[in-house]
C-alpha cells in the first residue's frame, strides 16, 4: 500500500506543479487549441497538458518501480516515449493521421513482442476456446491496443471527461492488480491516476489547459496496457483464486464502456448513413449531452458514473451470467440510453429550427 502512495504522490506533485509553467509558455508561444467547428469551447487554450502528465508518469514509475520489476517496465516506458512524441509533435503542429498510427503500431508493437502484454486466446469470447497461430494473436493484441487507444483519444471532447474515465479505469483496473501480487502493472496505474488527478485540477472548467493528443493517446495506451494484462492475466489465475472473474473479456468490456461503446456506436452509425467512419461530427455521447443542456463537468460526471455503474454490473454479475448475455445485456442498456439520448437532441433541434422559422417569418 506504501507504494502506491508513493507512486501516486510523486506523479501527482511533479504534474501539479509543472502544468502552471506549461500554461504560461503555450500562452507566451501562442500554442493554443482554437475554436472550431466541432469545438465545445469557446476560447483559445493551451492544449500542452499531456507534457505533465507524461512527465509525471515516467518519473514516478522510474522513481518507485522496485529493481526486480523494474526490468518488466522498460519497455512500457520506451513505448510511452513513442506516444508522446507523436502526441507533443501533433498538439504543437499536426501531423498526418498516417504518421500518427504508424507510431502508434510501432508502440503497441514493441509493447505486445517484449513486454509480456498478450491476448493469447479469444477466452472463450464467441465460444472460442482453442489457441490459433501465434502470429494471429500478435496482430489481434496490437490491433486491439490501437483500437483501445484511439477509442479513448475519441472522448477526450469535453472538458474533464477523457481525464475522469481514464482515472477510473486506472484505479479499478490498479486496485486488481495489486490484489493479484502484479506490482509492476500496479505501479503505471497508479502513477497515472496521479498525474491524470493533478492535471484534473486544472481541466475543471473553465479549463486552464487541455491534455491535447500527447495526454489523450497516453492515457489510452496506459488503459489499453491494463486492459490487454488483465485479460490474459486474469485467465491464467487458479480457478478457486479469490480475484479471478468469469468472463474476463465481458468484465474488461465493462470496465471500459464509454470509450469502446461511443467509437464503435459513432463508427457504425457513420457507416449506416454511408460516411467514412473517420469523418468527425457532433454524435459522439459527450456531445449529445452538451447539446441537451449539460454544461462539461456535468456531462463528464454523468458519464463517469455511467461507466462506474457497468463496472459494478460485471463485478456482481460475472460469476451468475453467461460472458455473452453480460456483453448483450451491456450493449442493450448502453444501446436504449443513447437512442433517447439522440432522440432528445433532435427533438431540441426541430423546436429551434420551428422557433427559428416563426421569428424569420
Amino acid at each position: 500500500m506504501e507504494l502506491i502512495f508513493q507512486c501516486f504522490a510523486t506523479a501527482f506533485t511533479l504534474t501539479y506543479f509543472a502544468i502552471p509553467s506549461i500554461v504560461k509558455i503555450a500562452v507566451d508561444k501562442n500554442l493554443m487549441d482554437n475554436p472550431g467547428e466541432r469545438s465545445s469551447h469557446q476560447v483559445s487554450t493551451p492544449s500542452l497538458g499531456g507534457i505533465a502528465i507524461f512527465s509525471g508518469v515516467i518519473f514516478a514509475i522510474v522513481m518507485w518501480a522496485p529493481t526486480m520489476v523494474f526490468s518488466k517496465v522498460q519497455y512500457l516506458l520506451g513505448a510511452f516515449i513513442i506516444i508522446f512524441l507523436i502526441g507533443a509533435k501533433d498538439d504543437i503542429a499536426p501531423v498526418s493521421p498516417a504518421k500518427k498510427m504508424l507510431a502508434q503500431v510501432g508502440a503497441a508493437t514493441i509493447i505486445v513482442l517484449n513486454s509480456n502484454v498478450e491476448l493469447r486466446s479469444f477466452y472463450g469470447l464467441l465460444g472460442i476456446h482453442n489457441s490459433l497461430h501465434p502470429w494471429f494473436y500478435l496482430i489481434i493484441s496490437i490491433f486491439t491496443i490501437l483500437v483501445l487507444i484511439n477509442a479513448f483519444n475519441l472522448i477526450d471532447g469535453i472538458d474533464g471527461l477523457a481525464a475522469g474515465v481514464g482515472a477510473l479505469i486506472c484505479t479499478t483496473l490498479g486496485c486488481w492488480f495489486y490484489l493479484t501480487g502484479q506490482i509492476e502493472f500496479t505501479v503505471v496505474a497508479f502513477a497515472t491516476v496521479g498525474g491524470i488527478l493533478a492535471f484534473l485540477r486544472y481541466n475543471i472548467s473553465p479549463a486552464q489547459i487541455f491534455m491535447g493528443d500527447t495526454g489523450s493517446l497516453l492515457i489510452g495506451m496506459i488503459c489499453a496496457i491494463l486492459i490487454v494484462k488483465f485479460i490474459d492475466s486474469n485467465y491464467n489465475l487458479p480457478a478457486d483464486h479469490g480475484y479471478r472473474f468469469q468472463g474476463g473479456p465481458a468484465v474488461a468490456i465493462g470496465v471500459m464502456i464509454i470509450p469502446i461503446f461511443d467509437t464503435l456506436r459513432v463508427f457504425i452509425t457513420r457507416m449506416m448513413r454511408g460516411i467514412s467512419p473517420f469523418k468527425p461530427d457532433r454524435r459522439h455521447i459527450h456531445h449529445l449531452l452538451v447539446d441537451v443542456g449539460f454544461n462539461h463537468m456535468e456531462a463528464t460526471a454523468i458519464l463517469v458514473f455511467v461507466n462506474s455503474c457497468f463496472i459494478l454490473f460485471v463485478f456482481s454479475f460475472h460469476a451468475l451470467l453467461n460472458m455473452h448475455w453480460i456483453i448483450l445485456i451491456m450493449g442493450l442498456v448502453a444501446g436504449v440510453l443513447t437512442y433517447f439520448l439522440h432522440k432528445r437532441v433532435r427533438e431540441l433541434n426541430q423546436a429551434k429550427a420551428q422557433f427559428q422559422n416563426e421569428v424569420t417569418i
